[in-house]
């Protein structure tokens, strides 16, 4: 419908503000500490500028690639992002949202959707894995994911267990249960199209894992989950390496700033990087992603695919990663701002979004494909780039 339709990102952020009951929101924002990493993730764009042509430019434009060895119609996939009900369709209709746009979706272990029917609803999909409880279990969750058809793996390391924020962490139940809904009942019932959504379906939002268990069994809660992986000894090189040879396909490794960091992951075998911090959830006062991606893409770009995550709002946010080495970005607030205001297809709104954003930037530059951008294309100002490790 034609109200339903927005124009920008941050129109669908509002929408999702809206419709959306206060803790849910909250748990969208997250963050940590002062925020710092957060508010510089997005704001940092903003200090890069473009170099337009006005003459001679591309008729068409061409923004096809091939990323983790999957052909997308773009550059720019669904970042994996953890309990996705924020709407009943949840991870499956990001899912299809991605496949209708020609992209690929990254689906997390905290996922509340089972990975078999996310990968039939699109199957571009890679699983996203944490390093929790023993290699053993790690290497079922690896078997049930290749058997469920996911076309790659990514294992995120970058979280240090930061829990506090200035403005205050949102309450989430660990269960909806009875107990919970006369608990969170005059928030729901200030968003009753939001409640009425997930009344439609019979079933109320599910904050279980159903990933990190063996197929058809129970999952642990988000909490639970969240638990073991505080409880279980952090990964080392051996272990990255070691994992990495567990999958045997394409494998990313995610959280990514340093360069020495980078380098490492070469060496363990890795596919790919994501450059990132974890949307600003994680180490407070992390440089945003875009300032860390010139030296790790000028450092192993050559060798592996280097992809971004963070902050990206707009197809020419996207456009500026590209023109700084990026193989292509990842979206996670965007997308789930769309999945809020109206399911798959706001999310489908998001990517078009994307899509036309990086058109426009690629006409104003002068180019006829992506692959043509680099550092050129932009004004850097002095000592924006940060060279970590």
């Amino acid at each position: 419908m034609a109200d339903k339709w927005f124009e920008t990102v941050a129109e669908a952020q509002r929408r999702a503000k809206k419709r959306l009951p206060k803790s849910v929101y909250g748990a969208l924002v997250a963050g940590s500490e002062r925020g710092l990493t957060l508010e510089d993730n997005i704001t940092a764009y903003s200090e890069l500028g473009f170099a337009p042509h006005v003459a001679g430019l591309a008729q068409s434009r061409d923004l096809t690639t091939k990323v983790m060895g999957q052909e997308i119609s773009f550059p720019v996939l669904i970042s994996p992002t953890g309990v996705q009900a924020v709407h009943p369709g949840g991870e499956v209709a990001m899912g299809a949202a991605a496949a209708a746009r020609g992209t690929a979706m990254g689906l997390s272990s905290f996922a509340s959707m089972p990975m078999e029917d996310v990968v039939a609803a699109n199957p571009q999909t890679f699983f996203q894995i944490y390093w929790i409880g023993t290699r053993d279990q790690i290497s079922e969750r690896v078997e049930r994911a290749r058997a469920a058809g996911a076309v790659g793996l990514i294992a995120t390391l970058d979280w240090s267990f930061s829990h506090g924020r200035d403005w205050g962490s949102p309450t989430i139940p660990e269960t909806v249960d009875l107990r919970a809904m006369v608990r969170f009942a005059p928030e729901a019932l200030a968003h009753p199209s939001w409640l009425l959504s997930f009344a439609r379906t019979g079933r109320w939002p599910d904050l279980t894992t159903p990933n990190m268990v063996p197929k058809g069994q129970t999952g642990p809660t988000f909490f639970g989950a969240y638990g073991e992986w505080m409880g279980t000894p952090p990964p080392s090189w051996d272990d990255v390496a070691w994992l990495r040879e567990q999958w045997g396909g394409t494998f990313m490794l995610k959280g990514v700033t340093r360069v020495d960091d980078a380098k490492r992951a070469v060496d363990a075998g890795v596919s790919a990087i994501s450059v990132s911090n974890h949307g600003g959830n994680n180490l407070d006062g992390t440089p945003a992603t875009i300032r860390a991606l010139p030296a790790v893409a000028a450092a192993v770009g050559d060798q592996i695919d280097v992809l971004l995550d963070g902050g990206i709002r707009r197809g020419g946010d996207a456009v500026k990663a590209l023109a700084l080495g990026a193989k292509a970005v990842m979206i996670g607030r965007a997308s789930l701002w769309g999945l809020a205001a109206n399911g798959q297809a706001g999310v489908e709104n998001v990517l078009d979004i994307m899509r036309s954003g990086i058109e426009s930037a690629l006409l104003g530059l002068g180019h006829a494909s992506i692959h043509d951008l680099s550092p050129d294309d932009l004004v850097i100002p002095e000592g924006f780039a940060r060279h970590l490790g």
